[in-house]
């Protein structure tokens, strides 16, 4: 059973429960004074607007140059797959390992993963709850590490600053990268889990 069937509500804020009223449109958390709603309003919507829009930057985070190292007056542009292959051809394996996971596979994953949930909940696809929540959590805890290119290019960029003879500059790319990434980490937060439970009954969830 649900806890709204019982007439339970949880406040998204401090996770306190609240018995239903049912006199009322707009109840208030009996402890912190928050909104409190059966699902989080407009939850699959604003989920959708957020991953369609990193989607549509996500082409122009791999495509545009995300950094320029310049050394000595001379200096190339990279993208995130043009630095992976230099570390690569410089012996930096593990790095560059690093660095395609946290840049590439991490935020692909998300995109499709989140992409996935949406389309599993809306079209109540013969996904179990019980995958589909693991999905959930795997997401909300790989979404910081997608980050890591970012927190590397800024420490560089404040760092590496010696005028002709060595400088690193952050390009387009890492605006749209950034951005990818925290989009990504709003859809993750505004999708309401709730949902994943709302239709387990018409789910084969064989255990």
């Amino acid at each position: 059973m649900r806890a709204i069937d019982a007439g339970i509500l949880i406040c998204t804020e401090c996770h306190e429960l609240n018995r239903q009223d049912a006199d009322t449109d707009e109840q208030v958390c009996t402890r912190c004074g928050a909104l409190v709603h059966e699902r989080r309003p407009n939850s699959l919507v604003r989920t959708w607007a957020l991953l369609i829009t990193a989607a549509i930057l996500y082409i122009p985070a791999n495509v545009l140059p995300i950094m320029t190292v310049t050394s000595l007056g001379q200096g190339d542009p990279s993208t995130i797959m043009s630095g992976v292959i230099q570390l690569v051809q410089h012996g930096m394996i593990p790095i560059a390992a690093v660095v395609f996971i946290a840049s590439i596979v991490v935020p692909t994953f998300k995109l499709v993963g989140i992409a996935l949930l949406l389309f599993s909940v809306q079209r109540r696809q013969p996904l179990s709850a019980r995958q589909r929540i693991l999905m959930y959590r795997f997401i909300e805890f790989i979404g910081r590490w997608s980050m890591l290119d970012i927190f590397v290019i800024a420490i560089l960029v404040a760092v590496v600053n010696f005028g002709r003879l060595a400088s690193v500059e952050a390009n387009l790319g890492a605006i749209a990268f950034a951005s990818v990434v925290i989009l990504t980490m709003l859809a993750a937060v505004t999708f309401d889990p709730r949902l994943i439970w709302d239709n387990t009954e018409s789910d084969d969830d064989h255990d």
